[in-house]
């Protein structure tokens, strides 16, 4: 890296004063993702950057004009890495190496497993629901348990499996985390295939939306039949986000 030019340091956390010094001269080494944390290792330590809600990195060999709400500019010998976000709820965050590795930073330290790690099954969804009487989306959501389940994938997920979202995680059965782990993995599978879900500002890095909200089964459908059985689909709010089911398809 050439160089690094903060426009903007008041993100979601502010960005650290000392970003630029720390990665002028560097090597990117390898380029990981955990949850929807990208995670850039420069030997020395990690660039650690969320996206939040609405924001983008975007790749120009020959980085074009500044528009409104280009914050950061990670500028290398082959071009620029441009990071723009209007509501400013991303991050863009150091984790030095003599802190440890950087599975042990306090935002990646608490997440659970990816979905589609081998280990990842409903053994291991039954094993981590015990004595959580927590809702089971609210469960999911927290990502605790296992990471990239958002909420429209929650409440498809949960329709797959036939689990109603408001039951508590730790009444689920072994038989019913099974089905939930698999409708998990087809659920995201399709959603990637799709190019995800665009229902705002969300774009792919090559500007184009998803398509996967066009497909589901509930989410977005309240009021409308089921795919399956035909009744209504319900909309809920659970900590103030929407969830969507089937009474019928999903019972308790």
């Amino acid at each position: 890296m050439r160089a690094a030019q903060v426009r903007e340091a008041r993100l979601r956390w502010p960005v650290p004063v000392d970003l630029e010094a720390r990665l002028a001269g560097c090597t990117v080494l390898a380029v990981e993702r955990r949850g929807k944390y990208l995670l850039f290792d420069v030997g020395s330590g990690t660039l650690i950057v969320h996206l939040g809600m609405s924001g983008t990195l975007r790749w120009f060999s020959q980085a074009p004009p500044l528009i409104a709400h280009d914050h950061v500019d990670i500028v290398t010998d082959r071009g620029t890495l441009r990071y723009n976000d209007p509501r400013r709820f991303g991050a863009m965050l150091w984790h030095d190496a003599s802190g440890g590795p950087i599975s042990a930073h306090s935002l990646l330290a608490s997440l659970g497993i990816e979905p589609f790690d081998a280990r990842f099954d409903g053994a291991w969804l039954y094993r981590a629901s015990r004595g959580r009487r927590v809702a089971v989306k609210q469960w999911l959501l927290a990502g605790h348990c296992v990471v990239g389940v958002g909420n429209i994938y929650a409440s498809e997920s949960l329709f797959r499996a036939g689990i109603r979202p408001t039951v508590a995680a730790a009444r689920l059965s072994l038989a019913r985390c099974d089905r939930l782990a698999q409708a998990i993995r087809v659920t995201l599978a399709e959603a990637i295939e799709r190019g995800g879900s665009s229902l705002r500002d969300f774009v792919g890095s090559d500007g184009s939306g998803g398509y996967f909200q066009l497909d589901c089964a509930v989410y977005g459908r309240a009021g409308e039949p089921c795919r399956v059985c035909a009744a209504p689909v319900r909309l809920i709010r659970q900590q103030q986000r929407a969830t969507y089911f089937c009474a019928s398809c999903q019972p308790r």
